[in-house]
């Protein structure tokens, strides 16, 4: 199996653990509070965690990686790392579609990506001297990280509201 081939696989077994906690929340009995929930004051909501997530995988596919506009702009300034989150809460439905499009894009983008590629360090990411192979790393463990951190607070929010 090559590099690109597994990564992909394992950015889905990750995704399949995104999408269980998002149907968690969704049998919650309000779950447009529970993604507005923050763990602190200051902190993350769940929502952004997740948008997060999207919005991370759609620079990576676009700007970082060929260069090119993200489908988003109206989002990036909002969920890029570094942001700070804000109360305007995104629906379960716009998290989902977020997740699938922005996946979409990144597999159409590492689709084009060759084996012979893995060490190249592409124009977006010159500054961090990364190349493709350490970019394919990185954007699995990118999502199992706020993963958890949504997880967690998902937990939290639910000892605190039972």
């Amino acid at each position: 199996m090559s590099v690109i081939s597994l990564s992909m696989e394992i950015w889905e077994f990750n995704r399949g653990r995104t999408l269980a906690t998002l149907d968690d929340i969704a049998k919650q009995p309000d779950p447009q509070a529970v993604l507005a929930w923050r763990p602190g004051p200051g902190r993350a909501h769940i929502a952004w965690q997740l948008m997060h997530i999207g919005i991370t995988e759609e620079l990576f596919a676009t700007a970082r990686l060929r260069g090119a506009e993200s489908a988003y702009p109206d989002l990036v300034p909002r969920f890029r790392g570094g942001s700070t989150p804000d109360d305007d809460i995104p629906q379960l439905s716009q998290i989902r579609e977020i997740l699938a499009a922005a996946r979409g894009h990144l597999r159409e983008t590492v689709s084009a990506i060759t084996e012979s590629d893995l060490s190249k360090i592409p124009e977006g990411f010159k500054e961090r001297g990364w190349p493709i192979r350490t970019i394919l790393q990185i954007i699995g463990w990118h999502e199992a990280h706020h993963q958890g951190q949504a997880h967690i607070t998902l937990n939290l929010w639910k000892a605190a509201h039972r």
